[in-house]
């Protein structure tokens, strides 16, 4: 019998929207106009659809009488607060491109993102963890030629726009959103590469809207669900997944806190009897190993997505089971895809959810092909992971060759990442294509390990890197980090640990036990700086230098 081949495509009954976000919203606030929409801890704010819409179209007609238009670029570097979700909805409404900017970004990348996009006008928090962004604002802006405007947060100016755009024309913004397309480009994501400077993953309406309404869909969301939503929304997790699942549902967003926390979280589920939690697999740890963890009531917790990085499957199961986050759904994507193409359903079995990032979205297309041959290989095979649909992005901001390097010529976007399709069309993600470490000879994937060294009983959280050998080519060494009060494990225990578990060449011969691993203000591990440490750590300079063929 011949095997199927790993391709599989999304059927659903529900039919993509057609709408542009702010007639979008303006449907919620029609429908669900006197519940609860936005709730902003920190400062002790809450908005009903009814009033998030009079903020949102306040923003709106302010932003038009400094001038801008559709098509122009307003960017936006905050941390999460509640006139970050204004300026989301603000920009869509009138057509300007809302570019976000990483809150982690220094002068260096923030002149590079301003004057890449070309962006006219900026709205920044003053500062946020001891970063002045006015300051490197200041620093940067002789060199930006197009930033005509900067709003800061909670200052004059921004007040100032407010207040002008209160007394604005409704007809005259409705006049204005009618003239827009769902295709229009509403949305650009800088997306971290580890090479080079970020590309800036263009996104429309039709692309974000979708997405986050098929993840509410998965997820079972109706108006009586309040979305607890830690994850930033400068990425795609917090405004897609989080504001426009929401939204399109008449759903309440919640912000916890301005940066994550694992005890305001956990405070907000409790006080918002939230019912959906968001995390990358780091911020779920946090919040279990948190003191406080057992002093909130969770019991309002039904389901939650935990995507961003791998998710360790003894971490998913102490969400389940701890958290009572019964329907949480695993999901799969990258920003260039708006973001989510896999997820799992709340009807899968918990070891479906433990152990795959699930089944192709609605209306998209996955498959699984060999990264040199391009062609689909027999479902059980592992190759590059693809996908085909609405959620493609239309090209990385102003540089089409990246773009074609991304989206081949069947509009298929390569993701970089290595993936196993099941019969049943469940996918894993086994790694990425250049994450695999190569140990004399033999393929090795990190996440394989990792997961195994999660059933140790005294590891919290463990990274597997290839470091450079002189006989091997590669060798691996984990970054682990401990639970509280026990000793750190040692390489002979590491060793000892996966004897007659794992094949030899899977068994990390260096050993480095931390309090934290790098990461990305997403929460993503950054390898790339584990490894430079490592070789210093290890005085595997010369070998790292030295050049092969």
């Amino acid at each position: 019998m011949t095997t199927r081949p790993s391709y599989v495509s999304g059927t659903s009954d529900k039919p993509l929207l057609g709408d542009t976000i702010g007639d979008n919203l303006d449907r919620a606030v029609a429908t669900f106009g006197d519940r609860d929409a936005l709730v902003d801890r920190t400062s002790g704010r809450r908005w009903t659809y009814r009033q998030l819409a009079d903020e949102v179209n306040a923003v709106a007609l302010g932003l038009v009488d400094l001038g801008v238009e559709a098509g122009d670029r307003v960017g936006i570097w905050a941390p999460n607060c509640s006139e970050w979700t204004f300026t989301q909805y603000a920009t869509a409404k009138i057509g300007a491109i809302l570019v976000n900017i990483n809150p982690a970004y220094r002068t260096h990348e923030l002149k590079y993102v301003l004057q890449q996009a070309g962006i006219r006008t900026l709205v920044a928090a003053p500062s946020f963890k001891g970063s002045d962004y006015a300051a490197m604002i200041d620093e940067v802006r002789p060199e930006c030629p197009a930033l005509t405007d900067v709003l800061l947060i909670g200052e004059a100016d921004w007040h100032g726009l407010v207040a002008i755009g209160r007394g604005g024309s409704a007809a005259h913004l409705a006049e204005i959103q009618a003239g827009l397309s769902a295709d229009d480009p509403i949305n650009i994501q800088y997306t971290s590469g580890t090479t080079g400077f970020p590309k800036g993953a263009t996104l429309s309406h039709h692309n974000i809207l979708n997405n986050g309404y098929f993840v509410g869909e998965l997820c079972g969301y109706t108006e009586a669900d309040r979305i607890c939503i830690p994850v930033p929304f400068y990425h795609c997790f917090g405004m897609v997944m989080g504001n426009l699942a929401a939204t399109s549902h008449g759903a309440c967003m919640v912000i916890p806190a301005p940066g994550f926390d694992p005890a305001a979280t956990l405070a907000a589920v409790a006080e918002e009897r939230c019912t959906s939690l968001y995390g990358v697999p780091t911020m779920f740890i946090a919040e279990l190993a948190d003191p406080s963890f057992g002093e909130h009531d969770l019991s309002s917790l039904r389901t939650g997505i935990m995507a961003g990085s791998p998710c360790p499957v003894e971490v998913m199961k102490q969400v389940i089971e701890r958290m009572g986050m019964t329907e949480v759904t695993i999901c799969y994507g990258m920003t260039e895809t708006s973001p989510v193409s896999t997820q799992t359903r709340a009807d899968d079995s918990v070891e479906r959810r433990v152990s795959t990032v699930g089944r192709v979205h609605p209306h998209l297309e996955v498959k699984v092909v060999d990264p040199e041959t391009g062609r689909t290989v027999p479902r059980g095979e592992p190759g590059e992971f693809c996908t085909r649909g609405y959620s493609v992005m239309l090209g990385y901001w102003e540089e089409p060759a990246k773009t074609a390097e991304a989206i081949d010529a069947a509009r298929w976007m390569h993701t970089g990442d290595l993936a196993v399709m099941d019969e049943d069309g469940y996918l894993n993600i086994t790694g990425r294509i250049k994450d695999m470490v190569i140990r004399g000879g033999e393929n090795v994937y990190p996440r394989e390990i990792e997961e195994f060294l999660y059933t140790h009983p005294d590891v919290l959280d463990a990274q597997v890197i290839g470091v450079p050998d002189e006989r091997y080519g590669e060798e691996l060494m984990v970054w682990l980090r401990m639970r509280e009060g026990v000793s750190p494990l040692t390489p002979e225990a590491v060793r000892e640990f996966c004897a007659g578990r794992l094949a030899h060449y899977k068994i990390p011969r260096y050993v480095h036990v931390v309090d934290e691993f790098p990461m990305t203000i997403t929460g993503k591990i950054r390898k790339v700086e584990m490894r430079q440490v490592s070789v210093e750590l290890l005085g595997l300079q010369d070998i790292a230098a030295a050049r092969h063929a």
